[in-house]
């Protein structure tokens, strides 16, 4: 049963209650819904398993006293009897569960349980001064009886002491202790008209605790109840600040009430003038932090660039949409956003954030969500609806250019949506959605659903990050050399250093499959440069060996992680002097995707081809395909992709980009090398378009010792 239907019923019985005369019939009414309220808030707490479980145990024994209670003094047994001892022994245990239920997690000694105790002080010397000592000074009631009817006030003052600060707690409250407060609230009319008026309306307040009954059932059935305690219930506001004001000037009232007026008056008077002084004082100061700490609130829980949410705010947020239903995530990324401040510089991605900002924002108030920046080029969005319908938005807004100054960005967002259930944390449901965002960030798709799936292929791949960090300590690498051959003669040009992992208990681990993950994790800088030194040495000694028989060059592959390191030109320079090899030795291939973006990247290749290293743009024509790169990056050699390569010999396609890149390379100056040749067909088109230099397994396959004594067949 939901909570909703819960608080419907219970009022609905209630009402019955309340209509029916005195009689078994209303007994059996009121009875039957108290204990179901007990048995509703044990539910609740065994359901959603709250770190204030024990509390709200020790809350439900506190009802089922007193609902005991109810029960014997439904049949009128005499005064001072076993109903007494059930009320009684009710207060402590509903006392002490609602002040653990209500306070903030911290230190016991904390400000509510020290305004509590002013309270209890200031109330319990009203209630001592007209109720309780004329009680338990009157030597006509036996001993029992008047410690009995001295319970009840006292009691009260201990309830009302925990109540009122519940009351004036600042901050938002979940649902759960928005019913809660309501009824502590109602609890405390009903105590306090009872002292006060003992013979008023029974039936009446026995309505008024049923309710309570209700709502704190209600409670601990509601899915927030198991969110720790919202808002800021130590702080001194003002109408907190007032009634521990009141708290104090009533010692001095009843002085003056009870006291000696010609000798204490003016004493009393001076007294509750002092307090107000001082309260009105501490009023000011209480305004000013209060202004504070709503700024610092405000720094704390947004994103001080576009004004968004930030995540911590976002995971609050979430964790309240959790509790009361579903709810969607969806986390943005923006692709190759870094290349925006290369370019353009910090102002001009500062402003596309924003713009960005401006865009989630602007969706979220059609949506009814929250948009917010989790950090970066990175956003979020929580949504109650439709989360798919959202993320479309979301797409399609930016699928137009953004204004960034002066600048027309054209930005490529990649999103990761995720629904929220009941019992779910905040935290993982970021999890999740960030897991669905990186799946569509390495797939190059706009939107990607969170599915178990995606979990398993993220955990596979930390499984095989470790392992890679393992097999680099551990020496599982190996790198072997694809010959470079003349067309014209066959005889090996040069060769491609490629790397080759033999994991001790994987077997042989495909770089198609290793290398995203080292590109992703950062372990292919340590890799790269493993493997560019390994390449090099190696060169070093067949020159050495073979002398003019040995290839003119090594190629090594550098990855776009590799070219964005600082100082990467140095760490090539620094291999280069540790192994003798000539820079005009080297050849660097880098992808055009790498280079796309401009910035670092392009700086790093130029620092490298002023050093005298040549450059390779390898898979051409697979990337961005912009033509313009070989006009603006320093290119010596164009790789032309195996996927052209393969139109040769397929049926019903003609190889019209091998032939327009050759008739491109040789325009421009640049040497031009076809990848992945298998055939002796392939070879012998390619040779005849003009291609001097070709590689692939037609030529050899990529081994460890290459022998250069022999000509490839072309």
């Amino acid at each position: 049963m939901g909570w909703r239907t819960w608080v419907a019923c219970g009022l609905a019985v209630t009402a019955v209650y309340a209509l029916l005369p005195e009689g078994l019939p209303a007994i059996v009414c009121a009875t039957t819904l108290s204990l179901t309220s007990v048995v509703v808030m044990v539910a609740g707490a065994r359901k959603h398993r709250p770190v204030t479980a024990i509390s709200w145990y020790v809350f439900a024994a506190g009802v089922c006293s007193w609902i005991l209670g109810d029960l014997l003094y439904a049949f009128r047994p005499p005064f001072p009897s076993w109903a007494d001892a059930f009320y009684l022994g009710a207060y402590p245990l509903l006392t002490v569960a609602l002040f653990r239920l209500t306070r903030q997690r911290g230190p016991i000694w904390s400000g509510t349980l020290i305004d509590s105790a002013i309270i209890a002080v200031g109330v319990g010397i009203v209630y001592w001064t007209f109720l309780i000592e004329p009680i338990v000074t009157d030597p006509s009631r036996p001993p029992l009886t008047r410690a009995v009817i001295a319970g009840y006030p006292t009691a009260g003052v201990l309830l009302c002491a925990v109540i009122i600060p519940i009351l004036l707690r600042r901050g938002p409250r979940t649902p759960s202790l928005w019913m809660l407060t309501a009824a502590s609230g109602l609890t405390l009319v009903c105590n306090v008209l009872y002292t006060l008026v003992p013979a008023g309306p029974i039936r009446l307040l026995y309505t008024g605790y049923l309710v309570a009954y209700v709502l704190f059932a209600a409670a601990a059935a509601h899915p927030s109840m198991a969110l720790p305690a919202a808002g800021d219930g130590d702080a001194l506001g003002r109408s907190r600040l007032g009634v521990l004001t009141a708290s104090m000037v009533l010692v001095p009232a009843v002085l003056l009430i009870r006291g000696d007026w010609q000798r204490w008056g003016v004493v009393a008077i001076g007294s509750m003038v002092l307090f107000v002084l001082v309260a009105t004082r501490m009023a000011g100061y209480v305004r000013r932090v209060d202004s504070q700490a709503r700024r610092l609130r405000e720094l704390a829980m947004h994103d001080d660039l576009t004004g968004l949410p930030n995540r911590r705010e976002l995971e609050q947020r979430a964790s309240a949409a959790l509790a009361d239903g579903r709810c969607h995530m969806i986390v943005i990324d923006l692709a190759g956003f870094r290349h925006v401040n290369d370019r353009l510089g910090r102002a001009a991605g500062d402003a596309a954030l924003v713009a960005v900002g401006e865009l989630l924002r602007s969706c979220c108030t059609a949506a009814g969500g929250t948009a917010a920046r989790m950090g970066a080029d990175e956003f979020a969005v929580l949504v109650r609806a439709d989360g798919e319908a959202t993320a479309n938005r979301i797409l399609e807004l930016l699928r137009h250019p953004v204004q960034a100054g002066e600048h027309e960005l054209l930005l490529t967002p990649r999103l990761g949506i995720a629904a929220g259930e009941t019992g779910m944390t905040a935290a993982e449901l970021v999890r999740r959605s960030d897991t669905a965002r990186y799946a569509a960030k390495s797939a190059g798709t706009p939107l990607v659903p969170y599915t178990a799936r995606l979990d398993e292929t993220a955990e596979a791949a930390e499984r095989l990050g470790a392992d890679l960090r393992h097999s680099l300590d551990d020496g599982d690498f190996r790198v072997v050399y694809q010959p470079i051959v003349s067309l014209a003669s066959g005889r090996i040009e040069a060769v491609e250093a490629l790397v080759r992992w033999d994991h001790p208990v994987r077997g042989p681990v495909s770089p198609v499959t290793f290398i995203p993950v080292a590109e992703d994790n950062g372990l292919i800088v340590e890799l790269g440069e493993w493997i560019m030194r390994t390449a090099c040495s190696r060169f070093a000694e067949w020159r050495r060996d073979l002398g003019e028989a040995a290839p003119r060059y090594v190629s090594v592959n550098v990855s776009a992680r590799q070219l964005s390191e600082p100082g990467f030109p140095d760490v090539v320079a620094g291999i280069l002097m540790d192994t003798g090899v000539r820079p005009d030795a080297l050849l660097i291939e880098v992808t055009e995707t790498a280079l796309f973006g401009g910035g670092v990247a392009i700086e790093a290749v130029e620092t490298l081809h002023a050093a005298g290293i040549p450059i390779a743009l390898d898979d051409f024509g697979t990337g961005h395909s912009s033509l313009g790169l070989l006009r603006t990056v320093p290119v010596d050699v164009l790789k032309v992709d195996k996927s052209f390569v393969d139109e040769i010999t397929e049926p019903d396609r003609q190889p019209v980009i091998v032939d327009a890149l050759i008739h491109v390379s040789n325009g421009l100056g640049l040497r031009a090398v076809a990848e992945g040749v298998e055939t002796e067909e392939q070879a012998a088109y390619l040779r005849g378009l003009g291609y001097q230099y070709a590689q692939g397994w037609h030529f050899g396959r990529p081994v460890e010792h290459p022998d250069f004594s022999v000509a490839a067949k072309v």
